[in-house]
């Protein structure tokens, strides 16, 4: 399998993306319904994390399964895909949100790893502007090609290929350094795992977590034709974690 799934531009709607979904799906779907988000028509494009926390987890093999709804693999993602071969401690996994999957019968375990394994790491999507990225966390490269030609090298190293991975899902660097280098030879980069009050930009990479799953945070959708967001991005970006 490809870790780099590319879709070409979208000629009979629009495509979006959005924020951490956490397993609260019809909160999400009640903002798709407030756009008039069109099935037959538009895209919705997951930064991952589509598990845990919420109370609708199990509902995120429906939605992978729907043909306008594409995600990129989460940390989140990865933690179940884990949990199954025993590679994922328990008490860590449920006080990460897991405690649903702990408790699953086997075979339900087995079907949320199988389909979260078969999630790509990066995603790209051509726009009339140009291409955009999508990944959980980073781009672990200065370059978006460095990055995805990177993930399915059948010569790298197990070790590199880990820390690539793990990057791309986890990491935190850029936004704690507040790095506006951005990403080369793409548009622009969307980004999740870092929960804000608003979403927020540096340099070309669009940090789109808004705490949907919080009482007090909302989803943000990013409309990838021109940028803008929904709600808003503020004048004044403040980087004020949620």
């Amino acid at each position: 399998m490809s870790f780099v799934q590319h879709y070409e531009k979208n000629t009979t709607g629009r495509d979006f993306a959005v924020g951490d979904i956490h397993g609260c799906f019809s909160a999400l779907q009640k903002v798709l319904d407030g756009i008039g988000f069109d099935p037959s028509a538009d895209r919705l494009f997951s930064v991952g994390d589509l598990v845990d926390r919420g109370p609708e987890s199990e509902m995120a093999l429906d939605w992978i399964d729907e043909p306008w709804f594409h995600a990129v693999r989460g940390n989140h993602e990865d933690m179940a895909i884990r949990w199954p071969s025993g590679n994922m401690d328990a008490s860590n996994y449920a006080a990460n949100g897991g405690a649903w999957n702990v408790s699953n019968p086997r075979h339900a375990q087995l079907a949320f790893s199988c389909a979260f394994d078969a999630l790509p790491v990066a995603i790209e999507v051509e726009t009339e502007g140009g291409l955009i990225g999508i990944v959980r966390a980073d781009c672990p490269f200065p370059t978006w090609r460095d990055f995805t030609v990177s993930l399915d090298d059948p010569n790298m190293s197990n070790k590199m290929r880990k820390a690539v991975f793990e990057a791309a899902l986890w990491s935190r660097e850029r936004i704690q350094d507040e790095d506006c280098s951005g990403v080369s030879d793409i548009r622009a980069l969307i980004v999740g795992h870092t929960p804000l009050k608003n979403a927020a930009v540096l340099g070309n990479v669009h940090y789109i977590d808004t705490g949907g799953w919080f009482r007090d945070g909302h989803f943000t959708l990013i409309d990838l034709a021109t940028l803008e967001t929904l709600p808003p991005m503020p004048k004044k970006i403040e980087w004020e974690v949620a």
